[in-house]
């Protein structure tokens, strides 16, 4: 495992070419490549026929087509997404090929995956949109030079209605039925859209198109990548390996990672921001991060986990190494050893951050009601929540923790005010 890693090492700075692959006797060999590749990974279907794969590769010097779909439907990626772009750069580092491949067309039907009702169908001006943000954010993980960056439109854009009825003849309703979210709006009687159907069928066909030896996704995406395993062999292809990921839980660690439950920690945050976040994470889910969110070898993480349960190595320092190498993947080593920086003298120290946001309002004759006022600065969602948070003891004003939620501040001119919500929201008030 050693000699794989310092291998890995070695092609993260250099592009693999066919010729390369051909000619190299130090590269890792196939069941080296699979211990490498399994890190992580929930489920491979097949193994075997992964390995065949790589050795085939290996003897041949001819790169995998490693194919992984993402429907530009957020403009916005975070960890949870990086799970599988990280596997993808694991196959980079054994100088296979991979193609990052955006669902333009699919995007306008939408991905019924976990849905229990139809989703909206987007417009070609979001997708396109949501597909530039794409491009700019995965090469934070993947390495541009060896990324090969795709649009599905390019074939299924010209399949046409023949074309279509010709790939649908190709797979039977009652199989799509046996998919779980099909199954239970079917039994629900809640509406299914035909255009649904067309959804795994047109990411299966993708496989087609590529004639991909791997897919990845995650395991919420099991089934759209069996059928594009399926529909491989109906087109006389060898069929692809299917690789799941596992869907990494949120900051809560208890849901998966989801910009709309808030326990999110996205890649494009400051520096500031995704390191405090990380830090935040309980000590049992800080190993999971470890694990799907960082190259370190498992060997490595577990050798750092003995190290902790037998109190050689305090579970803060183990979380702030996990903290320091994510900002460093989502910007750079600077960035991460300032953030650093910034956490130890606001949290460990509790001294004010450097940078704090300042929010400038008019200044009245009458004084400002305390709850009210975190609702105008962001910092509560309404009256009420800012009550609870100063009844609970989670709101500071000026380095002293608030205990009335009845209080009211002086708004005349010149007067200014520094609130803390939380551990990290910094907010300081003017009035002129």
């Amino acid at each position: 495992m050693g000699r794989l890693l310092r291998m890995a090492a070695v092609l993260r700075g250099s592009i693999i070419s066919k010729s390369a692959l051909k000619a190299t006797r130090s590269f890792p060999s196939p069941q080296e490549q699979l211990e490498y590749l399994r890190k992580g990974a929930v489920e491979i279907i097949r193994e075997e026929e992964l390995l065949g794969k790589l050795e085939r590769s290996h003897r041949d010097g001819v790169p995998l087509t490693v194919k992984v779909g993402f429907d530009p439907s957020a403009p916005d990626l975070h960890l949870g997404h990086t799970v599988v772009l990280r596997k993808m750069k694991h196959f980079q580092d054994m100088g296979h090929r991979v193609v990052f491949l955006i669902g333009d067309f699919t995007g306008m039907i939408g991905d019924p995956t976990g849905q229990s009702k139809t989703r909206p169908v987007l417009t070609k001006e979001q997708v396109k949109k949501n597909a530039e943000t794409y491009k700019k954010q995965v090469f934070k993980i993947l390495h541009p030079r060896r990324t090969v960056v795709d649009f599905n439109s390019r074939w299924l854009g010209k399949l046409g209605a023949a074309g279509f009825v010709q790939l649908a003849s190709r797979y039977t309703v009652a199989r799509l039925l046996e998919r779980d979210d099909f199954a239970k709006r079917y039994r629900s009687g809640l509406p299914i859209g035909l255009h649904e159907f067309l959804y795994p069928l047109a990411q299966g066909y993708d496989s087609v198109a590529l004639k991909a030896d791997v897919e990845m996704g995650g395991t919420d995406q099991t089934f759209n990548l069996l059928v594009g395993r399926d529909l491989m062999r109906e087109y006389g292809l060898a069929p692809q390996v299917v690789l799941t990921m596992p869907l990494l839980e949120g900051l809560d660690g208890v849901e998966k990672m989801s910009k709309s439950l808030g326990n999110f920690v996205g890649i494009n945050e400051s520096p500031r921001e995704i390191y405090g976040k990380v830090m935040s994470v309980s000590d049992a889910l800080m190993w999971r991060y470890w694990e799907l969110c960082t190259d370190a070898a498992l060997a490595e993480i577990a050798d750092m986990r003995r190290r902790v349960e037998a109190g050689e190595l305090h579970p803060k320092q183990a979380k702030t190494a996990l903290a320091r190498r994510i900002v460093a993947d989502c910007h750079d080593e600077k960035a991460a050893k300032d953030a650093a920086a910034e956490f130890e003298r606001v949290f460990s120290r509790r001294e004010t951050p450097e940078e704090v946001r300042e929010v400038r309002l008019p200044a009245a004759q009458h004084p400002v009601w305390i709850p009210k006022l975190l609702v105008t600065l962001g910092m509560a969602r309404s009256n009420g929540e800012a009550r609870r948070l100063i009844e609970q003891g989670g709101v500071y004003l000026e380095g002293e923790r608030l205990a009335d939620a009845s209080r009211e501040l002086p708004a005349a001119p010149s007067a200014s005010y520094l609130f803390k919500v939380g551990k990290r929201h910094f907010v300081r008030v003017r009035f002129d």
